[in-house]
């Protein structure tokens, strides 16, 4: 039976990556799938991207698309969906309806919360929703798991107002356990800043 999954992290974690695998996987045996990621200014072209290297073509989403109708249209073995935090908590249902009501598998990858901690409005629909829950993990810069992320001004101070998505600020997202995080919006500094700051991490997009 097919299942709606849901692979959710905070930021550097590999969602990506895991997404590509899986498609790879699909392709591998000869099955088809439809890879979909969000449009958004900074992505003119459809396209799902790891840090590691690896890419793939995907169609855009935006709040307009009814996931039913798009994917009923064509035929395939699996849906996979990155950046899934953007959906709306109808086009979660739609998506749930291909599960239940055409029997083909969703894969859903993306962020739990923002960088003041709140969920997004596709993550909290899908921790809801899906049949299958899984984290895909990073750490904090002192070892522990991380499960927050804060966004960083240019200065280095920590961001704890403004929208909830910023595109193209993609250096400027760092993830933390909850510990670090609440300490770094009370204080307003980001203790890892430099350090960070002079990492490349520049091909997939930050939120």
């Amino acid at each position: 039976m097919a299942k709606l999954y849901f692979y959710y992290s905070t930021m550097n974690a590999g969602k990506s990556t895991a997404l590509l695998q899986a498609a790879h996987n699909y392709s591998e045996r000869g099955l088809t799938t439809l890879l979909f990621t969000a449009h958004l200014e900074d992505r003119p072209e459809g396209q799902i991207s790891s840090r590691i290297g690896i890419y793939s073509k995907a169609q855009h989403f935006d709040r307009q698309t009814d996931f039913w109708a798009v994917c009923t249209a064509k035929s395939c073995d699996c849906i996979l969906l990155d950046e899934a935090q953007f959906l709306s908590q109808e086009q979660v249902h739609q998506l749930a309806k291909v599960v239940d009501e055409a029997n083909v598998p969703v894969l859903c990858y993306g962020l739990r919360t923002d960088f003041r901690g709140d969920l997004f409005p596709g993550s909290a629909a899908l921790l809801a929703w899906a049949d299958n829950l899984t984290e895909l993990k990073t750490i904090c810069f002192c070892g522990k798991k991380a499960t927050m992320v804060v966004r960083v001004a240019l200065d280095g101070s920590v961001e704890c107002q403004g929208s909830q998505v910023e595109v193209g600020g993609n250096k400027r997202y760092i993830p933390f356990c909850r510990k670090h995080f609440r300490e770094a919006v009370q204080t307003r500094l980001c203790p890892d800043w430099p350090t960070f700051h002079n990492v490349d991490s520049t091909n997939e997009p930050k939120r």
